[in-house]
């Protein structure tokens, strides 16, 4: 996220900035306040979910400190395998509420703040709770894109700040009040970010597909907003006040034939399935391929093992059970080239791959009708892919039988 870029930045040029460096906090006084701040979800691909903080007020000591588990550090050794392995520690920052707001203002987000109504005690045991994360040896932890996040540790903040008297509603936020999967979720965020939408619903496995209980949809900045709004604490409303601190500048939508055209065509959805009828014409082309033939399987093979390497040395959470490796093979990489010369192994071998496609359509489409829950597990633009996949298959070892 480019703000908790901001944040990590600004932390690391004012070091000294607020009291995370002693074991104890101030006492509030009466006039503090304890707000949910929320971002709305921005235009990039790093801003897509939004983003959430707790700031904390107090005038009469001098306290504005927002507190925000979204940011890392580049410099951390690794960065870049940490990163792809699901390793990579998050931690909390500290920083005033005018970087808030001039991250947001400068991305054209909103900017949402909800008063929190808690008493005198629930609010310093929450500032207890986050000068405490704050100190050096607690302020990082491991990242989960759905479990343990930016949005997640505040519910669990405020749980440990409040304890049995915090009751959130058990309905959930969804438009029709349905419960949604994971996955859903992360697709209702990602709108027209095609290729993202494609790329991140290849990589994640069945994981993604449980429904989220009412504490996991608050993984996402605005269902932790929306939850709080329904929240009671002591029996009264959680939120005693909430207001925009920031209201974005609404730009007048420009009806371009010709961008949307240039996005169709650059789409997966149209980009597979072009594939799929190439795929699907070269049944009727008697003269071998084998260049062709290299190079897709070898691509599907070196896509296969990523997802497979995604699946089983990452920490992820998510990445498991992937059944898009039933089309994405591994063994493409090295068996099919091991085979070429081989005619009866390689037919065998490509029978057994149509088998696994036809058995991933067949558990899909069941999912999908009895159950409900395939929602792009199967990402747009690969039926016709996975057709002509099947057909060039066949192909291939009619050609080399």
């Amino acid at each position: 996220m480019q703000i908790a870029r901001i944040f990590l930045i600004l932390q690391l040029l004012f070091p000294l900035w607020g009291l995370g460096g002693f074991s104890y906090a101030q006492s509030l006084t009466s006039t503090a306040k304890i707000s949910l701040i929320t971002v709305s979800p921005g235009k990039e691909l790093y801003s897509s979910f939004g983003h959430s903080a707790l700031w904390v007020s107090d005038p009469v000591q001098g306290i504005d400190k927002v507190y925000n588990y979204g940011t890392f550090d580049f410099r951390t050794e690794g960065f870049y395998l940490k990163f792809l392995r699901g390793t990579l520690p998050y931690q909390l920052s500290v920083s005033p509420m005018y970087y808030t707001m001039y991250g947001a203002q400068a991305e054209n987000r909103s900017v949402t703040e909800q008063v929190l109504n808690l008493s005198t005690a629930q609010r310093q045991r929450l500032y207890d709770f986050l000068e405490n994360n704050y100190l050096p040896q607690n302020r990082q932890y491991a990242y989960k894109f759905y479990y343990d996040n930016c949005s997640t540790r505040l519910r669990d903040a405020l749980r440990a700040a409040c304890g049995d008297s915090l009751r959130f509603s058990t309905k959930s936020v969804s438009p029709n009040g349905t419960s949604k999967s994971y996955r859903h979720w992360m697709n209702d965020y990602l709108g027209e970010k095609s290729w993202a939408t494609f790329g991140m619903n290849l990589a994640i496995g069945l994981p993604a597909n449980e429904q989220a209980s009412i504490d996991g949809e608050m993984y996402l900045p605005n269902n932790l907003r929306d939850h709080f709004d329904k929240a009671v604490v002591g029996g009264k409303p959680l939120v005693s006040q909430k207001s925009l601190l920031f209201v974005p500048t609404v730009l007048a939508a420009e009806s371009n034939f010709g961008q949307w055209l240039l996005d169709f065509l650059i789409s997966p959805m149209f980009v597979f399935s072009m594939i799929g009828l190439l795929l699907f014409g070269l049944y009727f082309k008697k003269k071998p391929l084998f260049w062709f033939d290299k190079l897709l399987l070898g691509a599907l093979g070196i896509a296969g093992w990523i997802l497979f390497l995604l699946w089983v040395g990452t920490d992820h959470g998510v990445t498991a059970w992937n059944l898009n490796l039933l089309w994405a093979l591994p063994l493409h990489v090295p068996l099919f080239f091991t085979f070429l010369k081989n005619k009866a192994k390689l037919s065998n071998y490509l029978k057994i791959c149509v088998l696994m496609i036809l058995i991933l359509g067949l558990g899909v489409g069941i999912a999908q009708y009895f159950i409900g829950w395939a929602n792009n597990l199967l990402p747009d633009g690969l039926v016709i892919f996975l057709l002509g996949l099947m057909i060039r298959y066949t192909v291939i070892g009619k050609i080399r039988a």
